[in-house]
């Protein structure tokens, strides 16, 4: 598609933006080409400056579980901004969202807005440390809680028992404290947390990663957690932020029917506004300012702008439109994932409901180094792979960048980064799904193909 417009909007964002971006997992440094500058959105599309048409399974990194731009989302924002932007004060926008979230999501007795997941993680954090008064974080390599200094901690440092930074700026006693264990392993797992039961003061997870391609957790590993952590009293943080009113409108924890101790949130209860939240048990939400003594404090917390725009989206997210969107991925992945058994196409569809990825390998993906595996290196490492931990992926995420371009050249806008989740809204019709079942078998027909002649 031509693309001239784009290319020159991003020229200037080059001039003034760090990379072109405000985010980085939004460069095409990983894909190749230059980004999209977007124009607008209207339901499951994307347009940009020359006035092309993307279907869009970014969906502003899932936040926009009913599409862009949805009218009843857009008309409460626009009566709401009416009154004013911000008043500093409470109002019944934050109240009445609050109720509506506490109502659903099990875990929520009590909750606090902030404006982003890496404050939702942050705050409960601190929260869980200064309601234990201990000091320790447990959390699960590949899993990401935002840009949070004490959870950006390199994979497998729980193993390997290596104190060592995601990135550079942290100051090594920001991580002294930091365990990242293997997702999953339930025999590491107990033996961590009993070594170090009292001095722990919160494990942290997502109940299913979307952060390393979409991964649930293992039923049984949950449970062993949950047990764990009530044993030696320590706080059990479920990071929703992604999941949370993306399965369900319980979340995941109601899926598995696993309650945390508390909830970080975010994304989808803001309906594409910049949110965050966190909340849980009374006696620990209890322990925070202005009833406690562990502070947190933020002058657009709970913005009515972005209050009454999510609880409006929320409110449309029933029964009957989780069961429309769920079985509609599931007849997509079905029939995609097929495709790949029949052809003998080392490849799957990994979901969980509406959040999917693309795995190069047959087998099942548990954990981070499965993930990095499975990433998109060679064709023919993929094809020559005889275990789950075979055939690493040599060639970096060559074959992901080279789908991404196919994708793109069918009007079809995925992540640019080939261990991100992409996802399904209620805007996305039957057709569109058909459509990019169709891109995906052509890329993996074509593929197979080359490397038989």
């Amino acid at each position: 598609m031509r693309t001239v417009h784009s290319q020159e909007y991003f020229q200037q964002a080059e001039k003034v933006l760090v990379g072109g971006v405000n985010s980085p997992v939004r460069s095409f440094k990983n894909v190749g080409g230059v980004p999209l500058v977007m124009k607008y959105g209207r339901g499951a599309k994307l347009y940009d400056y020359d006035n092309n048409a993307w279907t869009d399974y970014c969906l502003s990194w899932g936040a926009l579980i009913l599409g862009h731009a949805h009218p009843n989302v857009v008309l409460s924002a626009k009566r709401t901004l009416e009154k004013g932007t911000s008043f500093g004060t409470t109002t019944r926008e934050e109240i009445e969202i609050a109720g509506h979230i506490t109502t659903h999501v099990p875990s929520l007795e009590l909750i606090r807005f902030v404006n982003s997941g890496t404050e939702a993680t942050m705050s409960a954090v601190r929260l869980a440390r200064g309601f234990t008064r201990r000091d320790m974080i447990v959390k699960f390599d590949g899993c990401y809680h935002g840009h949070f200094d004490d959870l950006l901690t390199a994979a497998g440092s729980g193993v390997a028992q290596l104190k060592k930074s995601s990135s550079l700026g942290i100051p090594q006693n920001h991580i002294d404290n930091t365990i990242s264990l293997p997702y999953n392993d339930v025999s590491v797992l107990e033996q961590t947390l009993t070594k170090h039961k009292d001095t722990i003061a919160c494990v942290i997870i997502e109940p299913v990663a979307g952060n390393m391609g979409v991964i649930p957790a293992q039923p049984e590993f949950l449970k062993r957690l949950r047990e764990l952590t009530k044993q030696y009293g320590i706080i059990l943080i479920f990071d929703e932020v992604m999941t949370g009113f993306r399965t369900s409108a319980g979340g995941a924890q109601a899926d598995y029917g696993i309650i945390p101790d508390m909830t970080c949130l975010g994304k989808i209860i803001g309906a594409g506004f910049p949110v965050g939240a966190y909340g849980g048990r009374k006696d620990i939400m209890q322990c925070l300012a202005p009833l406690g003594g562990v502070y947190q404090a933020g002058t657009f917390s709970g913005n009515p702008v972005v209050m009454r725009a999510g609880l409006t989206g929320l409110r449309l997210l029933n029964a009957a439109f989780y069961q429309r969107l769920n079985d509609r991925c599931a007849a997509f992945v079905e029939d995609i994932n097929g495709y790949f058994q029949a052809s003998d196409i080392p490849a799957h569809i990994a979901h969980y409901k509406s959040m999917m990825s693309i795995r190069f390998r047959k087998e099942p993906v548990l954990d981070y180094a499965d993930a990095q595996a499975a990433a998109g290196g060679s064709p023919e490492a993929s094809l020559a792979q005889d275990g789950p931990r075979q055939g690493r992926a040599a060639a970096g995420g060559e074959r992901y960048a080279q789908l991404f371009q196919h994708l793109l050249n069918a009007g079809i806008y995925w992540p640019p980064a080939d261990l991100e989740a992409f996802f399904v809204s209620g805007a996305h019709t039957k057709k569109d799904l058909e459509h990019l079942a169709n891109a995906l078998k052509n890329f993996f027909k074509n593929e197979k193909c080359q490397i038989s002649n």
